[in-house]
This record gives structure tokens, C-alpha cells and sequence, in this order.
């Protein structure tokens, strides 16, 4: 078979009429190099039309960095962390970068972790999105080397960050609800003591309090981010001496499990109790009934995080922080206006 022809730095500036130094400031986003528009249009397209891959490894040698980012996540089983990887990948690779990911796992260490992924690994700089309480993540944080940009977490003190608006989505929720008629909601929450689950039941609290409704402890359960806490959680709600008419589950996977309780204890969704989600993924479509949802932008924070964590390296950036509104309110089959009582 006849080998493929190695494209070369030089054969993308000769066909895009620059010269060799031009074509490198332009691929490899040199900071502090100025070129115009229209000549880096010229070189991308060469480089797309002609195939051209930079040699990772010169680069590095030149460069004495490995063009490699880390991202730990803590749990690969729940769809909204692939949702995010797949994000940072697309970013890292469109910007000549690879992405080692690596679990976190509650029966590891997770500093461990981190700094085989900052000293072993030898990466350039750290994606973090961690469930770890927040004095742990100071802690691992403090003995991390390489800059790191926080993904679907906030910690004060800490100004690199990339969030849903979670207050925003948890009040938008909780006002479709209101406006099916619900007036009885329960709440599904996250991990109350941590960001996106303390900012999640602000949200819904607010939300009941400007329709007029006192938020009551009694509908409000701690689920954490698994089907078996929104299990346990939904069988809480349901034994209280007054059940309500709909839940609001903080993630999609504890409102599969709100589902499978209701599925068991013969509740009927919607027409006894309405169901919806904090996020939307393909797993919502397929339970049944299918789960209205709020959908998230996930893979865009994965975009994000990456785009801003290679601009600090780069120099182009300082800080990075954002905070992503949602997307979209996507209605399905599990809700409706609650059942009109004798």
C-alpha cells in the first residue's frame, strides 16, 4: 500500500501564499502575534483542505508543553458528565489539544487523582468537575500545580469557573408547574450543602414565595444525583400525610427514580402526580412516560471550560467565568394540570 503523503507546515503556507513563520503563529495560536483576518482565513482553509495535523510531539519540544488537558469527573454512569466531555473534546481537539480523563471515585483518593494528572500525566492544565464537599476540593485545589478552570461547580474564593444558571432553571421549573395549577410541589434536591443543589432549591423556593406559597420542609428531600436517592426520596414524599400533586426532580436521574416509586406504589404519572427533571438528556424520552425536562446547554460548558482554560494557557485570559443560562423548557407526557379533587 502506498504510504500517505506527510503534509507539512510548509506545503499549508505555500498553498495559502504566506510564509512558513505566518502559517505557525495562525495554527498554533501564538499570543501576541497579530495576523490579519483575511490572511488566517486563507491558512485554515489550506490547512482543512490539505489535511494538515501539526506533529504533536515538536510541538511540545518547542514549546515545553504537551498540549494535553486533564478532566476528573465523578461519575461516569450519569449521562451529564459523557454530555460534558464530549464538549471539552470537541473544544481541545478543534484547538489542537487531547483530553485524558480520568474518575473520581468515592472509594479513591481524590488528590491522588489530581496530581497524577497535573505531575505524572503531565498535562497542561485541569478541567475539575467534582461532587467532593467543598473543603476537600480546597484542599486538592491548593496542591494542584497546573491552572485549573472549576466545570458545573462554583467555590468561593476560587474566580475560574464555568455553571449552569441553576437558580434560573430550578425557578423556571417550579413556574411551569405553577402555571399547570400545582400548588403542592415537591422538590427532588441535589446535595442541599453543595453549589448546584443549594442555588437548585433557592430557585424553587422563590418561585413558590412570588406565586404566594410558603415552601414546606415536608415536600422538600435530599436525592443527591442517583435514581436510588430519588427512589427513596419520592417513597419519603409519598408517605407524608399529604402527598403532592408534582415533583421537581434536581437531575434527570433522580427523576427516573421518582418514576420507578411512583410505578411501583400504583401513583399514576400525570394523571395522579406530575413529574419533571433539571436537565434534559436522551434517557428523558425514553422512560415512561417520557419526562418533561429543562434542557441545560452540557456540552456547550464543556466547550466553554476547555476555550477558557487553553486561553489561560495561551495568555489570552486571566479569568475564566461564565454562568450559561438554559436552553429550553421541553414539555413531554409527564406533566399535566393536577386532578381535580372531590
Amino acid at each position: 500500500m502506498k504510504d500517505r503523503q506527510v503534509i507539512r507546515l510548509k506545503d499549508v503556507a505555500d498553498a495559502a501564499g504566506v510564509d512558513t513563520s505566518t502559517a505557525s503563529r495562525v495554527l498554533n495560536s501564538e499570543a501576541g502575534h497579530r495576523v490579519a483576518p483575511e490572511t488566517r482565513g486563507r491558512v485554515l482553509a489550506a490547512a482543512e483542505e490539505l489535511g494538515y495535523r501539526p506533529n504533536a510531539m515538536a510541538r511540545a519540544l518547542r514549546t515545553a508543553r504537551t498540549y494535553t488537558l486533564g478532566i476528573a469527573v465523578p461519575q461516569l454512569d450519569n449521562p451529564v458528565f459523557p454530555q460534558i466531555i464530549i464538549g471539552a473534546t470537541s473544544a481541545a481537539h478543534a484547538r489542537g489539544y487531547e483530553l485524558l480523563i480520568s474518575l473520581v471515585d468515592q472509594a479513591s483518593d481524590s488528590s491522588s487523582v489530581y496530581e497524577r494528572l497535573a505531575l505524572a500525566n503531565r498535562v497542561d492544565g485541569l478541567l475539575v468537575s467534582t461532587i467532593e464537599e467543598d473543603a476537600t476540593l480546597r484542599r486538592i485545589l491548593k496542591r494542584t500545580s497546573v491552572p485549573f478552570v472549576l466545570v458545573n461547580r462554583r467555590l468561593r474564593g476560587v474566580p475560574n469557573f464555568v455553571v449552569h444558571d441553576n437558580f434560573e432553571a430550578a425557578k423556571t421549573s417550579t413556574e411551569y408547574l405553577l402555571s399547570l395549577g400545582h400548588r403542592r410541589i415537591g422538590h427532588l434536591a441535589g446535595r442541599i450543602t453543595g453549589y448546584n443543589g443549594s442555588q437548585r432549591l433557592a430557585g424553587y423556593e422563590a418561585a413558590l414565595r412570588a406565586a404566594g406559597i410558603a415552601p414546606d420542609p415536608a415536600l422538600i428531600s435530599e436525592a443527591g444525583y442517583t435514581q436510588e436517592g430519588g427512589v427513596r426520596a419520592t417513597e419519603a414524599m409519598l408517605a407524608a400525610r399529604r402527598r403532592p400533586t408534582a415533583i421537581l426532580a434536581a437531575t434527570v436521574i433522580s427523576g427516573s427514580g421518582a418514576l420507578k416509586a411512583l410505578h411501583a406504589a400504583g401513583v399514576r404519572v400525570p394523571q395522579d402526580m406530575s413529574v419533571m427533571s433539571i436537565h434534559d438528556l436522551p434517557i428523558a424520552e425514553m422512560l415512561q412516560p417520557p419526562l418533561t425536562a429543562l434542557r441545560l446547554p452540557l456540552q456547550e460548558m464543556g466547550e466553554v471550560a476547555t476555550n477558557g482554560l487553553i486561553d489561560m494557557l495561551d495568555g489570552k485570559a486571566r479569568v475564566v467565568s461564565r454562568v450559561l443560562p438554559p436552553e429550553a423548557l421541553v414539555v413531554r407526557s409527564s406533566t399535566a394540570p393536577p386532578r381535580a379533587r372531590a
